[in-house]
């Protein structure tokens, strides 16, 4: 059966965020977009009910027997059967072993077949790779740059969390190089002066010349990070999302340098989709004829 829409849902510690996305043209229902905070440090009851409060605004007109849904997930979950096994991090404690799939099933009316679950990470490159830069690429890598290092892998249409945050690199771990902190503590150990985050340093690029350094530096050291990534997987397409992906221009010359230095010829681009690439890569996992 041709679903012709389906609900994204992009689940963080903080927020969620649902739309309506149409399977057909693989965009977003105008106007659909429904946001809210939500404090994950929350009892079960109250998290699961402002959930729901979104996805049903969202849902707009559309009846309970057509009603589906991809959720965009922070791990660990039980991806397939929709449990959390989320209990050493600083939220959703509370929906330790819950089958979230149930829960929600009864609490909106809906199938829990018509409710899938995809990784949050996995969920930005499935947006890219269904409806975004990485259309019509057969193995693609996708990085989300900020706060902390989101890694992908989307091998034949199929994206996975990749979980290359905590792998060992240089003297530490890549995210210990590869996020914003990283950026605030190199200029200042070359300066002694702080800056909030990447943003900052985007704005005196031109005119400072450690600025300078440190996005060259950080251009040097994601190539370093991709190579074996690229030779590995057989990488065809990078794509860049998050934060520090508005700042490509200041690193892309020392990273395409860097890798071009290396033989590496796969595309490196930034992400369409944005904030979106997680709710249309969510909402794609109702798509039967997506590939």
């Amino acid at each position: 059966m041709v679903k012709p829409v389906a609900l994204g849902v992009d689940i963080g510690g903080s927020h969620i965020t649902a739309a309506l996305v149409d399977l057909e043209t693989r965009t977003l229902v105008n106007d659909s977009i429904k946001r809210s905070p939500v404090n994950s440090q929350e009892k079960k009851e109250v998290i699961l009910s402002a959930w729901c409060d979104i996805i049903e605004k969202a849902f707009k007109n559309i009846t309970n027997g057509s009603r589906y849904v991809g959720i965009a997930m922070p791990g660990p979950f039980n991806y397939e059967e929709g449990i959390s096994l989320i209990k050493d991090q600083d939220k959703f404690k509370s929906l330790y072993s819950v089958n979230v799939k149930q829960e929600l099933a009864l609490r909106l009316d809906i199938p829990a077949d018509h409710i899938h679950f995809i990784n949050d990470a996995a969920g930005f490159l499935q947006g890219e790779v269904y409806a975004g830069a990485a259309k019509g690429n057969a193995n693609v890598l996708g990085l989300t740059l900020g706060t902390g290092l989101g890694s992908s892998l989307c091998i034949d249409s199929k994206a996975i969390d990749a979980d290359l945050w905590c792998s060992p690199f240089l003297d530490g771990i890549a995210e210990d190089y590869l996020s914003t902190r990283w950026f605030v503590k190199r200029y200042k150990q070359l300066t002694g002066n702080e800056v909030d985050g990447v943003k900052e340093l985007v704005a005196i690029v031109e005119s400072d010349h450690a600025a300078t350094r440190v996005f060259m530096e950080f251009g040097y050291n994601l190539a370093q990070f991709l190579i074996p990534v690229i030779n590995k997987h057989k990488i065809d397409t990078v794509i860049i999302g998050g934060n520090i992906a508005q700042s490509f221009s200041a690193f892309a010359p020392e990273l395409t340098a860097t890798l071009k230095g290396n033989q590496i010829d796969a595309d490196i681009k930034i992400s369409e989709l944005k904030e979106n690439a997680a709710l249309i890569g969510a909402a794609s996992c109702c798509d039967e004829n997506a590939g």
